[in-house]
Formats: C-alpha cells, structure tokens, sequence
C-alpha cells in the first residue's frame, strides 16, 4: 500500500509540480491551495506525512506544523515545511517540523527525505 502525502501549496503550478512528482514515486497525494482546519484535513485524508509551504494565504505552514504537532492524535505525523524564504521560516521559530526545505528544490532531495521520514 502507498504511503499518503498531503500537500498544502497555494502556488498551482508547484502544487502540481510536486503532485506529479510524488504520484511517479509511487505515492497517493492529496493537494490542498489552502486549509481552514488542518486537523479536520487530517482527518479526512489520514496522510502518513504532510508537506506545507511557509507563506499561505491566510496563515503559514509553521502554524500548520504546530498545530499538528501540539495534538495527541497526529503529533507521531511527520511535517515537512518548504520556503523560499529560509531565514525567514527560522527567525520565527522550529514549529517543530521534521525537515525544512528550501525552494527552489532538488526534487531528488525532496524524495529522499520523504523516503526517510515514511519509510
């Protein structure tokens, strides 16, 4: 069975960029422009990981991380935050994610360390 990747991107082509990506890498991908209830989305798609952009519309993927992380029920889910902006995201705080990638990326090193944190 496929490991299950949710994907928080408000940029459409990257969206689809990584969505194609992870599908060729045997993974089932649920791709959100934004989320009002990440635990709600938690839920409906039980994701095995969950991959967020920094700077979203209406909030930011460290919120996103930590609200998935301060939560009994999915703090075990590994979180991924990407950025343009690296200094930026660490300035703010950890959030406590698992890994931080800055874009652009290497989609190579995106995989691996996917890989890593599901596998």
């Amino acid at each position: 069975m496929s490991k299950k990747i949710l994907i928080i991107e408000d940029d459409e082509d990257i969206l689809q960029v990584l969505e194609t990506v992870l599908v060729h890498n045997d993974y089932t991908v649920n791709g959100l422009e934004r989320t009002d209830d990440i635990l709600k989305s938690i839920e409906q798609y039980n994701p095995d990981l969950v991959l967020t952009d920094y700077l979203l519309s209406g909030t930011n993927g460290g919120k996103i991380c930590q609200q998935i992380k301060s939560h009994k029920e999915t703090c075990h889910i590994p979180v991924i935050l990407i950025s343009a902006y690296p200094e930026l995201a660490v300035s703010l705080g950890h959030f406590g994610f698992d890994a931080f990638i800055t874009k652009p990326f290497d989609i190579n090193v995106l995989v691996n360390k996917i890989g890593e944190l599901v596998n």
